[in-house]
């Protein structure tokens, strides 16, 4: 796991992202167990409480699930995959959009608002079951 304190992504978030990178190419397995929060804390030299924190965002998105006393494991391939799957096609969905930014010569915080206010008018739709 490389992380890169000089990026603008907060070190914990890098941390979940190239968990999931992980689980999915496979290298993590649905019911497998993940290292603890210590020992990775160690190998990429960060404070358990950063792996702590991205360890708390994965389980909270359904990704992974805690046995108490025993560890994280990595939740169920179907709904792994699932989820997985969905955020490839916002990924790309949003390439795209910033793609068309860019090539309207929008600066990137220009589009970084434009995301965040339709980001906020979709979270405020009635009967949205997304909450921020």
């Amino acid at each position: 796991m490389i992380i890169d304190p000089k990026s603008h992504v907060p070190i914990y978030k890098q941390i979940a992202s190239q968990i999931l990178q992980a689980i999915d190419a496979g290298i993590y397995r649905a019911d497998e167990m993940l290292p603890s929060l210590r020992a990775l804390a160690g190998e990429i030299r960060v404070n358990p409480n950063t792996v702590q924190r991205a360890y708390d965002e994965l389980e909270r998105a359904g990704f992974v699930y805690s046995k108490r006393g025993v560890g994280l494991f990595v939740a169920g391939g179907q709904t792994a995959s699932a989820r997985g799957a969905a955020e490839r096609k916002v990924v790309k969905l949003l390439c795209t959009a910033i793609r068309a930014g860019h090539t309207a010569e929008l600066p990137p915080d220009r589009i970084r608002m434009l995301f965040e206010n339709a980001l906020s008018q979709s979270l405020d739709q009635p009967g949205n079951p997304i909450k921020s």
